[in-house]
């Protein structure tokens, strides 16, 4: 009886810290996630949908990942940013991206000629990988012809 007692003692001894571990991340998950859509509403002055349908328990860790991307300490300036994503969206192709990229490149100072440009640079880019791809070409022979065109484009402009 005493034996069985015992394991039972220890078992419970066993549980009961975990259970408090449980208990300890999903208050540090909540409050991450209360302190992250605050911040969020503070920046937006809304919790949008974006952020509202996340997971919660990953929320702070993806608004983290934001604010880098987009803090002043980015080395490319916001509407190289902005253009560069829609240039993304637009292959993808993703309405959402698309309206926003299009939206903040425009509040950052970009012409609709740079937004035209970036969707065709975006383009290009697509069409000649599509070539490649489709086609099989090897990549090593590609490396070696790129930089063979590098060595003599460099060469031309001294």
């Amino acid at each position: 009886m005493k034996s069985l007692i015992k394991k039972e003692l220890i078992k419970l001894l066993l549980i009961v810290p975990l259970l408090l571990i449980s208990f300890t991340i999903n208050a540090q998950d909540t409050s991450s996630y209360e302190k992250a859509k605050a911040e969020i509403e503070e920046e937006f002055g809304m919790f949008p949908k974006m952020f509202e349908i996340f997971p919660d328990h990953a929320l702070a860790g993806a608004w983290e990942n934001f604010k880098m991307l987009n803090s002043p300490e980015s080395k490319i300036p916001a509407k190289y940013r902005e253009l560069l994503q829609l240039a993304v969206a637009s292959q993808i192709p993703c309405n959402y991206c698309i309206y926003y990229h299009s939206a903040a490149a425009k509040a950052y100072g970009a012409t609709e000629e740079e937004i035209q440009e970036a969707v065709a640079q975006g383009a290009q880019t697509r069409h000649w990988s599509m070539i490649l791809q489709g086609n099989q070409v090897d990549f090593e022979e590609f490396k070696a012809e790129f930089n063979a065109m590098m060595k003599h484009m460099a060469s031309k402009s001294k």
